[in-house]
């Protein structure tokens, strides 16, 4: 590749920065006082924040374009619910309810447990709301209040010991959802001996949904105090707008966590900037550098607030993450402010500085930007908002980072250039010539009298004495690509080990009502998953035809048939089917025959709601399937797929559906989308990388990086116990912005050493960068350390993959990257630049 395809890009951009950065010293209260106003105009966005949050949780953490949703139309479309003729069986939705599950150590089957089951369900059944009752409010069949199953079978206490109870079916009533737990006699193949557990269901219905949740609400409330009275019984409960209700309280949970963030913060930058000397301390300079972080989240979530982007709870992590971004750059930039020649004027300091690091700092901000928009691809709503939230936050980060901070680091090198002190500004005198033991508090301003710049930081020694020459020797060389190989095997084994999916419990946060109505749903209820509607969409199908009819019967069948590692996945002989029962009430030759009686049959069964007809013709119908052993993630991924190929492959139209599927479609999704970013983000970081790093063989070690950190990040958050799910994914395209950060500083600094060997050339990126790679790798870690306290699933996710990837990068750019550029990275003769 020519010298003008790596470098013409890269050498302009210098000249640009250097001419911005003589201008910010030259004018810097300008620079200084905007972007406070600008922050301050877009900060009025928070305003907004209550309307723009998005808690929904189907619509931030399951596809946009799913295919249950496209299938959940088809159900609207040719079988509407009916409220006045409810069924639980046939909701296309979960429906406006709430459910309770009372559950005991012992047999619950008894008369003292069914007493105070009955008072349980009397008590809800009292709660009233504006006057109106549940009977006003509930859903109704046959102008009832639809009844648990529970009481249609024993209508009184005394009536439990007495009754026999048939599992899973009683007579025509599905009984398995409601009691758990559950141990057949002795002998009996059907008839329950004990249970566990109970579990009540009350369906709203949803003409007023404002009084529904008010309803719902009190409900909670009367639950919550039951909990507490029951003694030897457990009460977990639930409602359909809990978990969004419980969401919300996960991501208001972390809010007391960002002062302490950013209390850390401050903290590390200003001890990592102490110097040994009164006037070139860095004290304010590492404040204001957190400051500039912190107006870049207000500027740019103002801006988006203000422009009504919704704003999801993921999106809650992205300052912690934005003020690691931030303090990393600062940390360049003081960098290339000390290799700058401390007798020039503020103004050429400037200019160097920026000349060097704006160039750094545009390659990471750029490759994070991007990395965060390609995001945007993703059909997962809490994806696009974070995504979209935090790159524009990294853009006003490098907007405040190159005018705000830069700004206050000319002001403080004004101070500098005065021999003022850095707390009281007061001048102080220079120390003596090569004298290294003056006065801290009244003596400042020394600087290595050889090179003319300040004095290096002690670890900056550390590193060019003897980290640097360490790692070039040729036996730590063989020990690194030993080591390497290492991690790579490791992580490549955690890859194969990755489980896919979010639990939904996960989404409330840590001892909510919510998980625990999960975990006894999980304990008692398992043993039997959805009940899926197969439909026949398609008005051309001749149901009285015998040939026809053979081909629906073979594709039923195969569905019947399906396994899960050699387990029944669909229980053969609990299939619902109109048209079985249809055709065993009589015979029908004809088509005519067979439309004339339908009518009848349908209002008189039960199956009015699983016919669609128009004009004597059949539009859709539909039959239902009981699956069974769907305990994991990995069943129901596994159950989803199978269905869906099966009723693909069925020369009949058919639809599969059950209202569980909009969450399971995530499996569907999840890895291709995850990989398409992945790959997209690294081919866009490989072009950024070729334009503005001036060696080809240095872009593709960076593009390596990338592909490498992935894997390890991959690999080891599942060894952690973290699932490929939405959250993770987010994790994983910030991945590929850090990675390219540590790489790509520490190969910038390698090809533009003027050093003539490459174990040189090495050595002096690591003594100019590798502390601040360590600053911006150890000021982000703690910027979300706290999240791992975080009483939610989702930021502690956060905060073990953001661990993983800084980790993983940071060794990667001080260890790895330097020792495989001596190896591999040799740069052609050329000018060089000066080093970061």
């Amino acid at each position: 590749m020519s010298r003008c395809n790596t470098g013409c890009f890269e050498k302009p951009l210098a000249r640009v920065f250097e001419t911005l950065g003589y201008f910010v010293g030259r004018h810097p209260w300008w620079f200084f006082i905007v972007p406070l106003f600008i922050s301050a105009g877009l900060g009025g966005g928070f305003y907004f924040l209550a309307d723009r949050k998005a808690n929904d949780i189907e619509e931030m953490f399951t596809p946009t374009n799913g295919p249950a949703k496209n299938e959940r139309q088809v159900v609207q479309e040719y079988f509407p619910q009916n409220d006045s003729a409810f069924s639980r069986l046939r909701l296309y939705t979960e429906g406006t309810f709430a459910s309770v599950i009372v559950s005991s150590t012992e047999n619950i089957l008894t008369v003292p447990a069914f007493t105070k089951i009955f008072q349980i369900d009397d008590d809800f059944k009292n709660l009233k709301v504006n006057e109106c009752s549940f009977k006003e409010l509930c859903v109704k069949k046959n102008g009832m209040c639809v009844s648990n199953a529970i009481f249609q079978i024993v209508p009184s206490p005394a009536d439990v010991v007495t009754t026999p109870i048939s599992y899973p079916y009683n007579g025509r009533i599905f009984i398995a959802s409601e009691i758990g737990g559950v141990e057949l006699k002795t002998g009996s193949t059907a008839e329950i001996g004990r249970a566990k557990a109970i579990r009540l269901f009350y369906f709203l219905k949803e003409d007023n949904q404002t009084v529904n949740n008010i309803w719902l609400q009190r409900f909670i409330e009367t639950a919550s105090k039951m909990q507490q009275q029951q003694g030897n019984m457990t009460i977990s409960y639930f409602t359909s707008m809990s978990r969004n209700e419980e969401f919300e309280k996960s991501s208001d949970s972390i809010i007391p966590l960002f002062s302490l963030t950013y209390t850390l913060g401050i903290t590390f930058s200003i001890i990592s900037c102490l110097r040994l000397d009164c006037v070139r301390n860095k004290v304010w300079v590492a404040s204001i550098g957190v400051l500039s972080a912190g107006m870049a989240v207000l500027s740019s979530f103002g801006l988006l607030l203000y422009c009504g982007m919704p704003f999801a709870m993921t999106v809650a992590s992205a300052p912690f993450l934005i003020l690691g971004i931030g303090v990393d750059d600062m940390f360049i930039m003081i960098s290339c402010w000390q290799q700058t020649q401390v007798k020039d004027s503020v103004k050429d300091r400037m200019a160097s500085t920026y000349k060097h690091a704006a160039v750094s700092i545009t390659i990471t901000t750029l490759t994070d930007a991007l990395a965060f928009y390609i995001g945007l691809l993703t059909p997962f709503g809490s994806v696009q908002s974070f995504c979209m939230y935090t790159g524009t936050a990294v853009l006003f980060c490098y907007l405040y980072n190159i005018t705000f901070f830069g700004a206050f680091l000319a002001l403080n090198g004004r101070r500098e250039k005065d021999n003022r002190h850095w707390l009281t500004c007061m001048k102080v005198p220079e120390p003596e010539i090569n004298c290294k033991n003056y006065n801290l508090c009244c003596v400042g301003g020394a600087y290595d009298q050889e090179t003319g710049k300040e004095e290096p930081m002690p670890i900056n020694n550390f590193f060019k004495t003897y980290y640097g020459p360490f790692l070039t020797r040729n036996s730590t060389k063989v020990f690194v690509i030993i080591l390497y190989l290492g991690y790579l095997a490791s992580s490549i084994y955690g890859c194969f080990q990755i489980k896919e999916g979010i639990d939904l419990k996960n989404l409330a946060a840590d001892g909510s009502y919510v998980a625990s109505y999960y975990d006894y749903e999980d304990k008692f209820f398992s043993e039997y998953g959805p009940n899926v509607m197969v439909i026949v969409a398609d008005n051309k199908f001749k149901y009285w035809d015998e040939t026809e009819r053979e081909q629906l019967y073979k594709c039923l069948n195969n569905l019947e048939d399906l396994q899960l590692d050699g387990r029944p996945m669909v229980a053969k002989n609990m299939t619902i089917s109109w048209l079985e029962t249809y055709l065993a009430s009589g015979t029908f030759p004809t088509q005519a025959v067979f439309m004339d009686t339908l009518p009848a049959f349908l209002q008189v069964s039960g199956f009015l709601q699983d016919v669609n007809i128009s004009n004597r013709v059949i539009i859709a119908s539909r039959m239902f399937i009981q699956t069974v052993n769907i305990s994991t993630a990995v069943d129901e991924k596994n159950m989803l797929n199978n269905l869906r190929n099966t009723a693909d492959d069925c020369p009949v139209n058919l639809v599969v559906y059950h209202p569980a599927f909009i969450y399971f479609d995530q499996y569907a999704v999840i890895v291709s989308n995850t990989i398409q970013n992945i790959v997209v983000a690294t081919v866009a970081m490989l072009v950024i990388s070729l334009m503005l790093i001036p060696s080809p063989i240095c872009s593709l070690w960076v593009t390596f990086a990338i592909a490498s950190v992935i894997v390890g990040v991959a690999g080891f958050m599942a060894l952690w116990d973290v699932n490929l799910d939405s959250v993770s994914m987010i994790n994983l395209v910030i991945c590929i912005g850090f990675s390219v950060d540590f790489s790509a500083h520490i190969s910038y600094a390698f090809v533009s050493s003027n050093k003539e060997t490459a174990n040189e050339r090495a050595i002096d990126a690591v003594f100019n960068l590798g502390y601040p790679i360590l600053q911006g790798a150890v000021s982000t870690i703690l910027g979300v350390v706290v999240l791992s306290a975080a009483a939610s699933y989702i930021f502690r996710t956060f905060f073990k993959i953001m661990f993983l990837v800084i980790l993983f990068g940071a060794v990667h750019g001080i260890v790895f990257i330097p020792v495989f550029l001596t190896l591999f990275g040799k740069v052609s003769d050329r000018e060089p630049f000066a080093v970061l």
